[in-house]
């Protein structure tokens, strides 16, 4: 804990693959008069990801995911017309804010990222859109190392939680997480939860919109929380599930029956 005369360090990293999420992330805090410092990290190609999930599920699941993928890309359009209107809803828009530095890094795992935060002091790091971080670069952080998470864990830990607590009947934990990020995936100690209701406009490509905007002001509590030495991490209760994009033809199959897209 920090002494109550002091006045707690306000720099913040957030490390991302870029997007638009992160973007309204790193407005939200620097509105709130942190310093935010933004690491953009190369993101994963999808042969990359593909070839992981295969060595874990199988090809035809990995290839049926990444259909799901390049589908969800294809109705762009569709998507880019209800981020428009979250976006004017909220008074968002879609450019970083020009006094936030950035600096390009190869991976948040390279050691140039460690060497990076070293120099830059934090008082908190924030994972959004990231590659999971290793364990030994966790273990060289110098401070807490945070993960927004668009799902309501343990439940819905991995990927598309949203999509996921819509499919098994769970939509009141149609939510997203902050959580501590520990050796394991969304396995960290919860910090704050939100949950929300998607539109009937919304769908796979707009849920992970949908849970950042409405977690945007636990994520700066989260934040803030670390910055000011009050962290009060609790761990996640109920059954553990770590997720995937469902496959191209489970996907086309709940949206047909059920109306799930």
């Amino acid at each position: 804990m920090i002494n109550a005369t002091e006045q707690p360090d306000r720099r913040v990293v957030v490390m991302t693959a870029g997007g638009l999420n992160p973007t309204l992330v790193v407005q939200h805090l620097a509105k709130a008069g942190m310093d935010v410092h933004v690491l953009l990290e190369n993101p994963e190609g999808k042969g990359e990801i593909t070839r992981r999930r295969a060595r874990k599920l199988g090809w035809i699941p990995a290839l049926g995911q990444l259909g799901t993928m390049i589908a969800a890309r294809l109705l762009r359009r569709l998507a880019d017309r209800r981020i428009a209107e979250l976006l004017a809803e909220h008074g968002l828009d879609r450019t970083l804010p020009e006094t936030v530095p950035i600096h390009p890094v190869t991976s948040i795992n390279a050691a140039e990222t460690a060497a990076l935060v070293k120099q830059l002091k934090p008082g908190a790091i924030l994972l959004v859109s990231t590659r999971l971080m290793s364990a030994r670069q966790l273990a060289a952080m110098p401070c807490p190392v945070i993960n927004l998470h668009a799902g309501i864990n343990p439940n819905y830990r991995g990927q598309m939680g949203g999509y996921w607590s819509l499919r098994e009947n769970d939509g009141q934990n149609f939510g997203a997480t902050l959580h501590l990020v520990d050796a394991g995936t969304d396995t960290g100690g919860t910090l704050y939860e939100v949950r929300t209701r998607p539109a009937p406009s919304d769908f796979i490509s707009t849920y992970p919109l949908l849970l950042t905007v409405a977690a945007l002001e636990i994520t700066r509590q989260s934040i803030d929380d670390a910055l000011s030495g009050r962290l009060a991490p609790i761990e996640p209760q109920g059954p553990s599930v770590l997720r995937f994009p469902p496959t191209l033809w489970s996907w086309i199959w709940c949206g047909v029956t059920r109306r799930i897209w």
